[in-house]
């Protein structure tokens, strides 16, 4: 994946599954059964939340690393 945008992946009981977000893209978040499709549907959800703001001409955020919480 060409793009280095920070994916944060948990656990969700809720949705028995886990969810991955991505904070650098509003509203860009996936899920999946295993960790590794949460994470490979996040690399796909991002490509097309890209395209998209391509597309009709949003600002896509340059990628910052590793996000500080605190």
């Amino acid at each position: 994946m060409d793009h280095k945008y920070e994916i944060i992946i948990f656990w969700s009981e809720e949705d028995g599954s886990y969810v991955a977000e991505v904070p650098e893209l509003p509203g860009c978040m996936a899920d999946g059964p295993t960790y590794q499709d949460a994470l490979s549907n996040a690399e796909q959800i991002i490509r097309e939340w890209i395209e998209t703001a391509s597309e009709v001409g949003r600002a896509i955020p340059k990628p910052r690393g590793r996000l500080a919480y605190a």
